[in-house]
């Protein structure tokens, strides 16, 4: 059975506004119109959906059950108007992404910005948090994503939040005799600040013992069992396992990823991006892998 939309949207004003009146000023329909739309829809429901009285206007069981469906007829129907929606934006959106933020989520909402904006030109950057940060204050993005410590007053919207964690191989083995081996990237890094700030004020002896500005090249030197390093929670990888406490290693920062936007940046292009990818916001995480001490 189908039910016209435009039923459905008179019935959901009534229920939202309380008064057939109302809703027929909302939906810009005589209240005789209203009346006659809600008997219909009742026809084609085979039910009673509201009970009115001289004093009050409540829905049914039947009604209550029915409001729940058509509001989800009505979302998609909107959500699918706004997809096919011919738009008249054009322009360019200058887009900053970490290589960590990436992941399975990012490829289809470019995508479906590039359908749903044709005439939009979308410049993407791939670069580090300070980096991209350091682009958005000098106008050379429109918006980015970048991380945010605890106090660091970054602004923006947040997409997602996140910790860092101490992550090595299943295979790591260490032994206590001397430093424990971190890998890191050569500073300015936000996850190399985080751990030595956090080593700093703990008693573990440590040492760099390899250096990569490749996140791949990073991962490859953790999951070898060469060495330990500080990664969002996110970051993690198969194969890799949590770590924190071990070792006498020190508890590290919760933080979380925020889109911030230039001085200039918020072009009709741009916030159509941004609103997009607000939508899309956190992917799901994944299972916490730990290693026994």
């Amino acid at each position: 059975m189908d039910f016209d939309p435009a039923l459905l949207r008179a019935f959901v004003a009534i229920k939202e506004t309380g008064s057939f009146t109302r809703a027929a000023e909302r939906q810009h329909v005589s209240q005789s119109a209203i009346s006659h739309q809600i008997r219909r829809l009742e026809e084609q429901a085979g039910t009673r959906l509201l009970v009115r009285t001289t004093r009050r206007l409540t829905l049914t069981e039947d009604g209550e059950d029915f409001l729940r469906h058509a509001e989800q007829v009505l979302r998609a129907q909107d959500a699918l108007s706004r997809r096919f929606e011919a738009s008249s934006i054009s322009g360019a959106v200058r887009f900053g992404v970490p290589e960590n933020f990436i992941g399975d989520g990012l490829p289809p909402l470019l995508a479906r910005f590039a359908r749903q904006f044709p005439a939009v030109r979308l410049d993407v950057t791939v670069g580090t948090y300070l980096d991209l940060r350091a682009l958005v204050d000098s106008d050379g993005l429109d918006l980015a994503v970048v991380m945010a410590l605890p106090d660091s007053q970054a602004g923006g919207t947040v997409l997602r939040e996140t910790r860092f964690v101490w992550a090595a191989a299943h295979s790591f083995d260490f032994a206590g005799d001397g430093p424990l081996p971190l890998a890191f990237a050569p500073a300015p890094c936000v996850h190399r600040q985080v751990a030595v700030e956090a080593l700093e004020r703990s008693s573990v002896e440590w040492r760099v013992a390899f250096t990569s500005p490749s996140q791949q090249g990073l991962r490859a030197a953790v999951l070898a069992g060469l060495a330990v390093t500080a990664l969002p929670l996110g970051d993690l990888e198969p194969g890799m396992v949590v770590i924190d406490g071990q070792h006498g290693l020190p508890a590290l920062v919760d933080a979380d990823f925020r889109l911030i936007w230039s001085a200039t940046g918020k072009t009709p292009a741009a916030n159509a991006f941004g609103q997009l990818l607000v939508e899309m916001s956190e992917s799901p995480s994944m299972p916490i892998p730990t290693l026994s001490p």
